[in-house]
């Protein structure tokens, strides 16, 4: 008994027995445990706004660059425009990062492609 308020005293806690699953509350979990898949840090079921800083920011939806400024055909000798959808490393930027539509992309590709052969765009990026 002298022990158990001698770690009161300190601040400890009296040993206890672990705890098993249906024991824990609900938003504890184990030293062992990890986040299951679905569990990054998302604030809701979609992901939905994140804090950065303390600040609450909302991602405006893109949209297709292509559809918007009406652009009819992607030409590959128009290697200023296509060098915006490919990385510093060479390769294609995916529609979840451009927001370029589907056919859009389709054309874009095939056209990053071909300038790549006629050495319009590198293949990849620098070499360090």
């Amino acid at each position: 008994m002298a022990e158990e308020e001698t770690k009161a005293a300190v601040g400890e806690r009296p040993a206890e027995a672990p705890r098993t699953d249906a024991q824990r509350p609900a938003g504890e979990r184990g030293a062992g445990d990890r986040p299951r898949f679905g569990d990054r840090g998302r604030s809701g079921p979609g992901g939905g706004p994140r804090e950065a800083g303390g600040r609450k920011f909302f991602r405006r939806k893109k949209v297709c660059k292509f559809c918007t400024e009406k652009i009819a055909d992607i030409n590959y000798k128009d290697y200023r425009l296509l060098g915006q959808f490919v990385a510093e490393n060479g390769k294609i930027v995916p529609r979840r990062l451009t927001g370029v539509c589907s056919p859009h992309q389709h054309r874009l590709a095939a056209a990053i492609k071909q300038a790549r052969n006629i050495a319009l765009l590198p293949f990849a990026g620098r070499v360090q």
